[in-house]
């Protein structure tokens, strides 16, 4: 039912979306007349238009747009290539159109409401020393039920495929919360002897212990019961889209608690885009736009994936109480030796707080010491731990030095 109001409530605004987004492209026009000073009150209507626009959902994922990069001295271009494809998800390569030999690294996103080009800054940063792969999650509600269904095991059988599919030596990145998956896949792999087990982990802001500095993400996830969650929160995707039937976890709920959780800071900056384009600033506009047609760009979780997560992550704490299992085999982190570890944490990380990533090095417990790292970088948030200029200038050099001496 949930899912359906908000269906028609999206199809009923459609026509004004159309004409917000028709009465808000003049600003973007470098030529337009609404650039005059004494035309305000036409930004002042365009200003309107893209606030509108701004506070709107969308379920169209963006493109990474990621043209070319720097490799040494020369302008590389970039080829988006899908190295395998599953119903679920699609391993992308981000190939260079030159021969080359550099390091074999999978970025593991989260599959928790946005699509993976949130993480363009992590890549377009990892792409002129990397040979980078991402697990690029489709759109849970553009998946046919006929295709079964997906939870934790689906998602850790699919970090494990795409590493076979990059092959050996090769390395992974977990970005926040699929750090619990990775580091699964990487126990039962080297349980297994598996041949791409990677030569590096990176684990980036994720929940890998919450019982540690609890944050008001963990507590919303402990503060009902699992049946509360599956009732209140689960719906089915309406007729007309491919994954019609499928029980899921609504990405337009993710991102409202999302905004709920920073609601003044989200007010504030809506406010400044709105005086911003009266007052003709384009480049702080187009900035806030950026960012924002980034985030309000939503995709649906599979209801399995989502419920066993708040309940086996959140609730019960199976992977570091030890009780985490994959397809009925005990998950152990201490049967990882080769694989060097480097686990990062934001100083402001109020998703996932400090302490709760760092968990992982006492999991890894037969990991030689030299092998492994901790980094707490100070002054950035959750997303700053991923993007931005201290993840470029500061955390990324750590992680290119560990997968460097460990290729």
């Amino acid at each position: 039912m949930i899912y359906d109001l908000y269906q028609m409530k999206a199809d009923a605004g459609a026509p004004l979306r159309w004409w917000a987004e028709r009465g808000a492209a003049p600003m973007w026009q470098t030529d337009s007349l609404w650039h005059q000073p004494s035309l305000v009150g036409l930004r002042h209507w365009g200003a309107w238009c893209d606030l509108l626009l701004g506070v709107s959902t969308t379920h169209t994922r963006p493109a990474f747009a990621i043209p070319s990069t720097l490799v040494g001295n020369r302008v590389v271009e970039i080829e988006e290539v899908a190295a395998a494809e599953t119903p679920f998800g699609t391993l992308l390569n981000f190939r260079k159109g030159v021969e080359h030999h550099q390091p074999r690294v999978l970025v593991v996103a989260p599959m928790s409401g946005h699509f993976a080009t949130l993480l363009r800054g992590t890549v377009k940063t990892m792409l002129p020393d990397h040979d980078v792969f991402i697990t690029d999650w489709k759109n849970a509600r553009d998946t046919p039920t006929g295709a079964g269904a997906f939870g934790l095991d689906e998602y850790t059988q699919h970090v494990i495929d795409f590493l076979d599919v990059i092959g050996p030596p090769c390395h992974v990145v977990a970005v926040c919360q699929p750090t619990v998956s990775v580091l699964s896949a990487v126990s039962i792999m080297a349980q297994t002897g598996h041949r791409a087990t990677p030569r590096s982990m990176t684990l980036m802001a994720g929940p890998i212990d919450t019982r540690i500095n609890p944050t008001r993400v963990n507590d919303l996830a402990k503060s009902q019961p699992i049946e509360w969650f599956e009732k209140k929160l689960i719906g089915k995707v309406p007729r007309g889209f491919a994954g019609a039937g499928r029980r899921v976890y609504p990405g337009f709920l993710q991102l409202t608690a999302f905004v709920s959780m920073n609601f003044e800071r989200h007010f504030r900056a809506h406010l400044g885009q709105y005086r911003n384009v009266v007052a003709d600033e384009m480049a702080k506009a187009r900035t806030h736009r950026d960012f924002y047609d980034e985030y309000n760009a939503v995709m649906d979780l599979p209801a399995e994936f989502y419920l066993e997560t708040i309940k086996r992550v959140f609730q019960d704490h199976d992977l570091p109480m030890g009780n985490l299992d994959y397809r009925g085999e005990k998950i152990r982190p201490d049967a990882i030796r080769r694989t060097a570890l480097l686990t990062v944490e934001g100083e402001a990380d109020d998703i996932c707080a400090i302490g709760q990533t760092v968990a992982a090095q006492d999991l890894c417990a037969r990991i030689k010491p030299a092998m492994k790292r901790h980094h707490l970088q100070t002054g950035v948030g959750h997303y700053g731990v991923f993007n931005g200029r201290r993840w470029g200038g500061e955390i990324y050099p750590l992680m290119r030095e560990m997968i460097e001496a460990m290729n």
